[in-house]
Parts: C-alpha cells; structure tokens; sequence
C-alpha cells in the first residue's frame, strides 16, 4: 500500500512495495522567495516531469549516480530512497540573484571560474550559507562525503552546460541535493534538475527560460516551461 511520505513545495514521495524505492509525484505548485510566493499553473507538474526526466538520463548516460529509475506517468517516476544530506549545493557559472547583491556584480558577468556554494538545509533558518568548516562541525557530512558532493557537482556542471549549450541555452546557476543510499551509503544526485531549480539564459537574447518568469512576473510560467522543453527535445 502506497503512503506519502513527504511532500514538498513542489513534490510529493510516496512509497512503494520494495522499500528501497519510492514513486515521486511533481505538483502544479510554485514557490518563491523561500515559500512567500505561491501559485499553482496547470501542466506544470508534466513539464517539470519531462524537462528533468531528460536531464537524469542524460546524467545517466555520462555514468553520474543519481537517484533516479524510470518515469512511470506524465507526473511520475520512481526513485531510489536516499538519505538527504542536509545540504544545499548551488552552482554558479554567471552572476545572477542573491550573488549579484551580495557582492554588487551586475547580473550577467560570467565569472573567471565556477563557484561552489553550501546552504544548510533548513525551511526554518531560510537556508542560511555555509562553508565546509561548519558543515564539518554540524555534522552535516563527512569531510569525504564533502569531497565526493563537490567533485559531482562540478562533474554535473560540465555535463549540463555542453547540454543546455546544444539547445542555444546559458546555464547560469543550478541548484542540487545529494543523498546516500539506504542500501550501500553512497552518494547520489537526488531531488531534482528542472527551471524550478536552474537559472537558464537563452545564450543570445538572455531572455529567463526558467522560474525568474514566476519571481519576477515576467512571463507565463508554463508558456516558459513548454518553449524549455520543446528547445531541449532536439538534444541528443
């Protein structure tokens, strides 16, 4: 008998028969700004679906780990339980968002070479930003699970931009969860890769084929989801 497990602001986990799997349900809901912003638009779940199950068996394809196993519905897929690690992992190949204000660069510049940010994971605190020294101390991860976490990272990074540049898109920031699992304690990609958790820039006009059309009341959001789709279905 199937339970929810968790649900989230943009997804629901249920479990399964098999108790090292759990079937995934992605939501009509949107969320900004830390949940102050809600909305829910029709088929955003099925684009999310779609966008992301092509980003994992891409992933996949190039022998990263991740959590995912197969899409079983238009909404659905199945997933390898994990453990989360308890921290949040932003990527950043251009400046944009909360950097741009932190450190008073225009949106935009591309920077002279990746950065690698840890947020504790934390609804509570508002994700506050971390560095590995209190990770380390808080007992968040190993100082070899936060080796392993990094070098995946950047490993995703690569994979995704030489991705999305196919398809004409800037990949400017990415958000990503790990998890280890339950079977084997290793380290996996989990959650999600989707513009609910991606800063994309179509690369000539940089116009936001991401959730910044919803942040910042630029456009339709699923409008944007669906011209992102349609752009990546030609990437091989």
């Amino acid at each position: 008998m199937s339970q929810l497990l968790y649900e989230g602001k943009a997804k629901k986990m249920f479990t399964t028969d098999d108790p090292n799997v759990l079937r995934v349900e992605y939501k009509n809901d949107a969320t900004a700004f830390n949940g102050q912003k809600k909305a829910s638009f029709e088929g955003k779940g099925r684009l999310n679906n779609a966008i992301c199950t092509k980003i994992f068996k891409m992933l996949q394809q190039k022998n990263v780990p991740t959590h995912y196993i197969e899409t079983i519905s238009e909404t659905e897929q199945l997933v390898k339980a994990v453990s989360i690690v308890p921290i949040e992992v932003v990527v950043r190949n251009v400046v944009a968002g909360s950097l741009s204000k932190r450190l008073g660069v225009d949106e935009g510049v591309t920077l002279g070479r990746t950065i690698v940010e840890f947020y504790y994971k934390s609804d509570e605190l508002g994700d506050p930003m971390i560095n590995s020294d209190h990770a380390l101390a808080m007992e968040l991860a190993t100082k070899e699970e936060l080796g392993e976490i990094r070098k995946l990272a950047l490993t995703v990074n690569d994979a995704l931009q030489a991705f999305f540049s196919e398809a004409g898109i800037l990949l400017v920031d990415f958000k990503l969860e790990f998890g280890k699992l339950k079977a084997t304690d290793e380290i996996v990609l989990a959650d999600e890769i989707s513009p609910d958790s991606c800063r994309l820039w179509d690369k000539e006009t940089h116009e936001k084929l991401d959730k910044d059309v919803f942040r910042r009341n630029i456009a339709d959001l699923p409008e944007t989801y669906e011209k992102l789709l349609k752009r990546l279905e030609d990437v091989k």
